[in-house]
């Protein structure tokens, strides 16, 4: 058994649930415990269950409801130091358990890799996670994508993949001059287009199963980033037939996805 659920995924708020055999563990919980809580529960999942929390970064919305649940539940966290300095909450009450960047560590029978992002962030990260038979994928949060980031990618099972923004959105819509500025840089968020590129190259190295993800409330729509990400596909003579694609939810659990 090898199961993903996305929770949530948005800037206001963003995590995962990856189970299999022997062991559950969500990737951030960008949101109250309550609500991460909820959701585990509509998919039959206790969250005292959980054998860790892995952590990409100390953005809010990826640590919202983490020194919370970690207390209540005794659940370790699985987080690098240079990340875990920069939470900015109460760090006292985690169960903290270090881990490097590009340096692979276990979760019973996971095996989980953390792979390097540019975000401006302290040090973050995506994460590539197997039971021996199967990849699944995590990368969002993306400034850029880099030849790296596609390594880690190539020969997943499921992506769940940035698609942030709509270029034409961002640049018109109300946010100030810094912030676009921020989201477009190379430290920011991936767009529609770059997401549509990624898995145009992603797709002729087998790839077939992915989620778009961390869509933005305010410069994308779920509708539209399917449209751009598969035009661009099409575009580059990629066989859309071959592909599934789906759009993650922001504020409920998407349908359990089974890794076969």
């Amino acid at each position: 058994m090898f199961k993903f659920c996305n929770l949530y995924s948005g800037s206001s708020g963003n995590s995962s649930l990856v189970e299999s055999d022997n062991a559950k563990i969500l990737v951030d919980c960008g949101t109250s415990c309550k609500k991460i809580s909820e959701a585990l529960d509509s998919l039959d999942v206790n969250i005292s269950d959980l054998d860790g929390i892995l952590v990409t970064h100390e953005h809010l919305d990826h640590i919202k409801g983490l020194s919370v649940i970690s207390k209540k539940y005794h659940i370790p966290v699985y987080i690098n130091e240079e990340t875990f300095n920069n939470l900015g909450i109460d760090t006292s009450i985690i169960d903290k358990k270090y881990f490097v960047n590009n340096e692979n560590f276990s979760i019973k029978d996971l095996l989980i890799h953390p792979f390097s992002i540019p975000h401006d962030a302290a040090n973050p990260c995506g994460f590539s996670i197997s039971n021996g038979t199967n990849k699944i994928s995590i990368a969002t949060d993306i400034g850029h994508m880099n030849n790296s980031i596609i390594d880690n990618l190539a020969g997943s099972s499921f992506i769940l993949l940035e698609s942030n923004y709509e270029t034409e959105l961002l640049k018109y819509s109300r946010y100030p001059y810094s912030l676009k500025k921020r989201i477009l840089g190379p430290n920011g968020h991936l767009s529609n287009e770059d997401a549509g590129k990624t898995i145009s190259v992603l797709a002729k190295n087998g790839v077939s199963n992915i989620a778009l993800g961390h869509l933005s409330k305010e410069n994308n729509f779920p509708e539209l980033a399917y449209k751009t990400v598969l035009e661009n596909i099409i575009n580059n003579k990629i066989d859309s037939n071959n592909l599934s694609i789906s759009v993650a939810h922001r504020d409920k659990p998407d349908n359990m996805i089974e890794i076969a």
